[in-house]
């Protein structure tokens, strides 16, 4: 990953694709106005229930322990970890759900911090996909397609876009540590077919953010300036001789990586925030790689102008003892989610920054393995599950779509992947039906050939 530093793209390229405005992508301009400058994209990795944080359903409660009708399922696939239970009992949620703010919105009392932030957010309820298991349903989520090998959101943005800062790249990736319980590869933040720049650029916790980005012991910084001024002599003899463009493009991405050793230690140093900020936050913010710590580094990558901002945030995949795993998930991502918006509002980009909160699918409103009083677990759900997006663009204190009383389908504004992802492009000022790349000849777009803005929810 660290070698993808190198491939970040600078404006003078002579690539064709890179005959750029100041947008600096493939496009000269957006193809219309947008609403949004960049993207940060908290993706809760294994799939957080619903039926626990947003979705109240009262009526699973009152049938607490009854089995699932064959009239709500309706012959409906299951996962192998739970389709040859001898039944499945409905599971009603044992946490406490309450309305908030001026739009009333339900939220559980796991999350008492993003409670008060319920009027800037717009959930969107109907969310459904088509992948059941982990692996397609995020690379789904994340490419547009089930089968990996397609370009990831940001490399499209990048594609597209271009970078706003050119001491950064245009798509950096942030892991939460210590809560992997699915595997996250970085094909989700590949770059597919597109060119290598796009490639997303992931920033760990610890000594080297960036591997492979410092100078090697024994190199100083006027050796490696030194370097890249001879290999740039070089690199402009053999495009002269042979015309090929990709070899000033390379030179300049060698340059992007010198210049990142001095910007990537900047926007990492968190020594100069303040002490409202630390408070706002939380203490686990001061602990590198915690949601908490990636959510401040967010922000101050969004002030430095990086487009695509993603986080991820991985072990929401309670097949069994949900009530206890799903306390410490929230534990992690409440009040630095509260901290996020709310730091975003108060410094004024929350109004053209786009951020989006959900997982690859939902849970099940039946109860994977035994359910007790007090315990019970919820397999995949792909056929209804809940998002929010918030700030640049999106209607705040807004509920888009519903699903039946026992939380099973849509039953009003169904909101598909493809869909969520033509939204998201939109409020960066592309038509999703017009961002290209031609491939093995045809041409191929995040959104494949389908997906409707869902324009009912933009401001």
């Amino acid at each position: 990953m660290g070698a993808s530093v190198l491939m970040q793209m600078l404006a003078g390229s002579t690539h064709a694709e890179d005959q750029r405005t100041k947008w600096q992508g493939v496009l000269e301009k957006p193809h219309h106005e947008p609403r949004a400058k960049r993207i940060i994209y908290l993706f809760m990795s294994g799939g957080p229930s619903q039926l626990d944080l947003f979705d109240y359903k009262p009526l699973l409660n009152t049938r607490n322990g009854e089995d699932l009708p064959e009239s709500v399922r309706q012959g409906q696939r299951l996962t192998g970890m739970s389709a040859n239970q001898a039944r499945w009992p409905l599971a009603g949620s044992i946490f406490q759900f309450r309305q908030h703010g001026e739009s009333q919105a339900w939220v559980s009392d796991l999350l008492p911090k993003t409670a008060q932030i319920v009027d800037e957010l717009c959930f969107i309820k109907s969310l459904h996909t088509e992948a059941i298991n982990h692996d397609p349903a995020i690379t789904f989520f994340q490419t547009g397609s089930e089968l990996a090998g397609r370009p990831s959101m940001g490399s499209w943005l990048s594609y597209g876009l271009g970078t706003m800062n050119e001491n950064l790249p245009a798509f950096v990736v942030l892991i939460s540590k210590d809560r992997i319980d699915q595997p996250l590869y970085a094909r989700l933040w590949g770059n597919g077919f597109l060119p290598s720049v796009h490639q997303g650029v992931q920033f760990r916790s610890g000594k080297e953010p960036v591997l492979y980005l410092a100078n090697p012991e024994g190199i100083s910084t006027e050796s490696r300036r030194g370097m890249l001024n001879r290999l740039a002599e070089l690199h402009e003899l053999e495009q002269q001789r042979t015309g090929d463009a990709e070899i000033a493009q390379r030179m300049a991405q060698y340059e992007m990586a010198y210049r990142m050793q001095a910007s990537v230690p900047e926007v990492m140093d968190l020594n100069n925030e303040s002490e409202n900020v630390w408070k706002l936050y939380g203490p686990e913010a001061k602990i590198p790689g915690t949601f908490a710590a990636n959510c401040l580094l967010a922000r101050r990558l969004a002030e430095r102008n990086v487009r695509f901002i993603q986080l991820y945030h991985p072990g929401w995949d309670h097949h069994g003892s949900l009530p206890s795993g799903i306390r410490k998930q929230c534990s992690d991502i409440d009040q630095a989610t509260y901290a996020l918006l709310t730091d975003l509002k108060q410094r004024g980009m929350l109004k053209d920054t786009l951020v989006v909160w959900g997982g690859e699918f939902g849970r099940t409103n039946y109860s994977q393995g035994k359910l007790t009083a007090k315990d019970y677990g919820r397999d995949h759900h792909p056929r209804c599950f809940t998002m929010w997006l918030a700030g640049a663009g999106v209607k705040p204190g807004m509920t888009y779509g519903s699903t039946d009383g026992f939380g099973y389908s849509v039953t009003e504004n169904p909101v598909h992947v493809h869909d969520m992802q033509a939204t998201i492009l939109h409020l960066l000022g592309i038509d999703h039906e017009k961002l290209t790349y031609q491939h093995q000849g045809r041409y191929y777009r995040l959104t494949d050939v389908h997906g409707t803005v869902v324009k009912e929810i933009l401001s």
